[in-house]
């Protein structure tokens, strides 16, 4: 697989994403649901911590990756949706340093929702991966 970063303009790589990316000898592509702070038995955690649940919604975003046999790296989009931007941007460097980590900046969609499915939960990760 090879990735081409497309960036008109270099301030979104200093924040972590490339404006666009293309994508090219991939075989397989993998859409994942949203991924949040939930527990394998399908319980919410860590009402009212941003980190926490940022850091678990991270920890269930890779264990359905490595289902699929990819990791972080194989990221080419990911949405990131929270009810308080705020308090997300806050604990930003929970994502930002896992997805460093993994030697990716995909290009990313942040938005503010007025509630997710479980009302406890406070941001849910969405991705799509290449292999």
């Amino acid at each position: 697989m090879e990735r081409t970063a497309v960036n008109p303009w270099t301030w979104s790589a200093r924040l972590g994403y490339d404006q666009g990316e293309i994508v090219s000898g991939h075989t397989r592509t993998l859409y994942c649901a949203g991924q949040t702070a939930m527990s394998g038995d399908g319980e919410p955690r860590h009402a009212g911590d941003m980190a926490a649940q940022l850091a678990l919604s991270l920890d269930n975003l890779e264990a359905v990756l490595g289902e699929a046999g990819m990791s972080l790296s194989n990221l080419v989009r990911l949405n990131v949706y929270a009810t308080d931007v705020d308090r997300l941007i806050e604990h930003y460097g929970v994502l930002a340093s896992r997805l460093a980590a993994a030697r990716v900046r995909p290009p990313a969609t942040m938005l503010g929702v007025t509630r997710l499915a479980i009302p406890d939960l406070m941001v849910e990760l969405e991705g799509t991966a290449v292999a």
